[in-house]
C-alpha cells in the first residue's frame, strides 16, 4: 500500500535528513551567490540549526533522560514548533526588524525573541553547561548590577525586555549577531571538506596512512599519534574530538607495542592540542580572528602554518626522546594498508593544496574557496569509489553504498554546522550581554592602567585571566572574550593587533589544557585507561611550545606580523629554541648526572637567548651553536637513554 510506503518512510532519521538536505543546499547556494548577506541567511536558518540540534538529541536517547518517553515526544514538539514559528515571524518580517523598527519592536517581536533566546539557553544548558551558567550570572549581572557592593563591577541595571532584544530581533548581537553569521558562512564553507571526508571514511584512511609511514621503529609508534592528529586537525576544531577520534587507534596501538598508558594518553593530549592551532580550520577562532581583524582569512592561515611547524616540531622532538629513553630499539612487523585507502588519503591532502591555490594564488574568497573545494574532493572520491566498486570490484568497497555514503556527507555537514551555531549563538548572548553591561569597558580600562605601569605587568594579567576563563570555557569561547576585553587594551599601548590576536588564541588553546580542567586530556586518559591528572601533567610538559610561543610572538613578532622571509627567519629560530628547551628538559647529554645537568642546563639558557633576546643578531649568533648542540644532544640521547633490559607489552585497551 503507498500509504504504508509512505508511512515507514516518516521516521525522525528521515526528518533530520530532510532538514540537512534544505540546510546543506540553502547554505551552497549562498557561498556561491552570497544572496541576501550573512545577517538574512543566519535569520533564516538559526531555527533550522536549531531543530536539528533538537532532533540528534532526542534521537541519541532523548533530550531528558529523567522524564518518559511520551514527555520527551511531547517537549521536542513544542521545541520544533517553536523554530517552525521564528523561522515564518522572520521570514515575513525580516525586512521590517532589520530595518524599520529597530530600536520600537513590536510584542510579537519581543515573543518570537523570547522563545529562540529560552530555546538557545535551554539547549545550552545541555550542550554546554558551563556557558549556560555563565550566561545566567550575566543575565542576572544585567538586570541587578546596581545591587553589587564593589564599584568596579556596578552599573544601573536594565530590563528584561533588553535583556531579550539584545540577545534576538537587535542582530548586531546575541543569537543572530556576527559570531553566528561567521558559523554559517566562513566556517560552514571549510566544513564541507570534512563533510566529504567523512562521508567517505577518509578519515579512518588518514590515521591508518600515517601509522603506515610511520615506519617499523618502535620508537616512532608514538609519531603516528602526532601524524594522524595534525591531518585530522586540518578539518576538526575540537581538540576532544581529535583526541577521540585519533586516540581511539593510536592509543591502543602504542599501548601493543610497550608504550605506558599515561605517556600514550599524554602523547595523544599533546597531539590533538596541536590540531588546535592547525590551519585551515584553527579552532574556529581563526575564522573569528580575520572578522575582528576585518582581514582575509587566508592572512591567518599563513601565520597560523608557521605556529603549527614550531608546534609540530618541538612535539615530535619530546616525543621521540621520551621514546627512546622508555622503549628499546627492536624493530617491529611492518603495517599494509589497501590501495584505495591510500588513495582516499591522497585525494584529501590533494584537496587541501587546491584549497592553498585557490586562496593563496587565485584570492579566491573563503567561502568560494570552501564550497570549490568541497565539490573537489567530493568529486574525485566519487569518481574513484565508482571505480573501484564496478571497475575493479575491490573488497573494500563491497560494503559502501553511494547514496549511504552521500548522506553521512550532507547529515554530517549538518550537525557540525549546527552544533557550531549554537555554540557561538551562545557565546554571541554572553558577549551581548558584556557589552550591555559595559564590563568590557571597565576592564579595558584597567587593562590599560596596569599597562601604564608596565606592558609587562598587562600581558602577565592577561595571560592570569585567559587561564582562569580557559579553565571553564572551550578554545572558541575563550579566544573571544579575551580579544573583545585584553586587545583593544594591547593595541592602545602600542602592541600590534596581529601580536595581540595570536596571543588570546594562543592562550585560548593553552586553556583547552589548563589544570585543573581538560576534556581533551579526560578523553586521552580514558582511552588509555590510565590516570586523568598524571595524563594531564605529563601533557602540560609536551605542551611547553604552546606556552613558550604565546610569549614568543612579542619577541619574534614576524611569526605574526610579516609573512615571507622575515617570518619564516622567526619561525625557524623559535623552533630551534624550542627544540633546545625541549632536549634540556627531556634529553640526556651524558650519563653523569652533574655533567648531564650542567651542559642540560647551558643549551635551555641559549634557547631562552634565541627566543626572547631583543637583538635579532645575538639570537643569530647563539642559534649557530645551538643548533649543532641539539643534535649532538639527540645523538647522544640514543646512545645512552634506551633501555637496557626487556620490554614488557601492555595489552591494548
Amino acid at each position: 500500500m503507498p500509504s504504508n510506503r509512505i508511512a515507514r518512510h516518516l521516521n525522525l532519521k528521515n526528518l533530520i535528513f530532510l532538514l540537512s538536505i534544505v540546510m546543506f543546499v540553502w547554505l551552497c547556494w549562498y557561498f556561491y551567490t552570497g544572496y541576501g548577506g550573512p545577517t538574512e541567511l543566519v535569520a533564516s536558518l538559526v531555527p533550522i540549526c536549531l531543530m536539528l540540534q533538537i532532533l540528534h538529541m532526542h534521537k541519541n536517547g532523548f533530550i531528558y533522560k529523567r522524564l518518559p518517553p511520551l514527555a520527551n515526544h511531547i517537549i521536542v514538539v513544542i521545541y520544533l514548533a517553536a523554530c517552525i514559528y521564528a523561522f515564518y515571524h522572520f521570514f515575513v518580517e525580516y525586512e521590517q526588524i532589520s530595518i524599520y523598527r529597530q530600536g520600537s519592536y513590536t510584542r510579537e517581536d519581543f515573543i518570537m525573541g523570547l522563545l529562540i533566546f529560552l530555546l538557545v539557553m535551554e539547549l545550552s544548558r545541555i550542550v554546554h553547561t558551563e556557558l549556560f551558567w555563565v550566561n545566567v550570572i550575566m543575565v542576572f549581572y544585567t538586570l541587578w548590577g546596581y545591587l553589587s557592593p564593589v564599584d568596579f563591577f556596578w552599573h544601573p541595571g536594565t530590563t528584561f525586555y533588553r535583556v531579550v532584544t539584545s540577545s534576538t530581533v537587535e542582530l548586531a548581537t546575541g543569537i543572530y549577531g556576527m559570531y553566528a553569521q561567521i558559523a554559517l558562512t566562513t566556517i560552514a564553507a571549510f566544513l564541507l571538506l570534512a563533510a566529504a571526508a567523512a562521508g567517505f571514511n577518509a578519515q579512518g584512511a588518514m590515521v591508518s596512512f600515517m601509522r603506515r609511514i610511520a615506519g617499523k621503529s618502535r620508537h616512532t609508534i608514538p609519531q603516528t599519534a602526532v601524524l594522524a592528529s595534525s591531518a585530522i586537525g586540518m578539518i576538526s576544531g575540537s581538540g576532544a574530538a581529535n583526541a577521540t577520534v585519533v586516540g581511539a587507534f593510536t592509543i591502543p596501538l602504542m599501548k601493543r607495542y610497550g608504550v605506558p598508558g599515561e605517556f600514550a594518553g599524554a602523547v595523544e593530549t599533546s597531539a590533538s592540542m596541536g590540531g588546535l592551532i592547525m590551519p585551515p580550520v584553527m579552532a574556529v577562532a581563526g575564522f573569528v580572528m580575520a572578522e575582528f581583524l576585518g582581514v582575509p582569512y587566508w592572512d591567518v592561515v599563513l601565520r597560523g602554518f608557521a605556529l603549527a611547524f614550531i608546534y609540530y616540531s618541538t612535539l615530535s622532538l619530546s616525543i621521540y626522546l621520551l621514546s627512546v629513553s622508555l622503549l628499546p630499539a627492536t624493530p617491529i612487523e611492518k603495517t599494509t594498508m589497501p590501495i584505495y585507502e591510500q588513495l582516499k588519503t591522497a585525494i584529501f591532502f590533494i584537496g587541501i593544496i587546491f584549497l592553498t591555490i585557490l586562496m593563496g594564488l587565485l584570492n579566491y574568497g573563503e567561502q568560494l574557496s570552501g564550497l570549490y573545494t568541497g565539490a573537489f574532493i567530493f568529486t574525485l572520491l566519487v569518481l574513484m569509489f565508482l571505480f573501484f566498486k564496478y571497475v575493479l570490484k575491490d573488497p573494500a568497497t563491497e560494503k559502501d553504498a553511494l547514496f549511504a555514503n552521500i548522506r553521512i556527507m550532507i547529515e554530517t555537514h549538518a550537525e557540525m554546522t549546527s552544533y557550531l551555531l549554537l555554540l557561538l549563538s551562545t557565546l554571541g548572548i554572553m558577549v551581548g550581554l558584556f557589552t550591555v553591561t559595559g564590563f568590557i569597558n571597565r576592564m579595558g580600562a584597567m587593562l590599560l592602567h596596569i599597562g601604564e605601569w608596565h606592558v609587562i605587568a598587562l600581558v602577565l594579567m592577561a595571560w592570569l585571566f585567559g587561564w582562569l576563563v580557559g579553565t571553564g570555557l572551550p578554545p572558541t569561547a575563550t579566544y573571544i572574550l579575551l580579544a573583545v576585553i585584553i586587545v583593544d587594551p594591547m593595541r592602545k599601548l602600542g602592541i600590534d593587533p596581529w601580536i595581540a590576536h595570536f596571543f588570546a588564541f594562543l592562550l585560548a588553546v593553552w586553556g583547552e589544557l589548563s589544570p585543573p580542567t581538560s576534556l581533551t586530556a579526560a578523553v586521552s586518559a580514558r582511552i588509555a585507561e590510565a590516570s586523568f591528572m598524571r595524563t594531564m601533567w605529563q601533557a602540560l610538559k609536551l605542551c611547553l611550545p604552546i606556552t613558550i610561543m604565546t610569549f614568543a610572538i612579542f619577541f619574534r613578532s614576524n611569526i605574526v606580523v610579516n609573512p615571507g622571509w622575515p617570518q619564516i627567519a622567526d619561525m625557524l629560530l623559535v623552533a630551534i629554541g624550542c627544540c633546545g628547551i625541549t632536549f634540556s628538559i627531556f634529553g640526556q647529554f651524558a650519563r653523569n648526572r652533574g655533567s648531564n645537568v650542567m651542559l642540560r642546563a647551558a643549551l635551555a639558557l641559549a634557547s631562552f637567548v634565541v627566543i626572547f633576546h631583543p637583538d635579532g643578531n645575538v639570537s643569530l649568533m647563539v642559534v649557530v651553536f645551538l643548533l649543532p648542540a641539539t643534535i649532538y644532544g639527540v645523538i647522544r640521547h640514543r646512545r645512552i637513554a634506551p633501555p637496557k633490559d626487556t620490554l614488557q607489552s601492555q595489552p591494548a585497551s
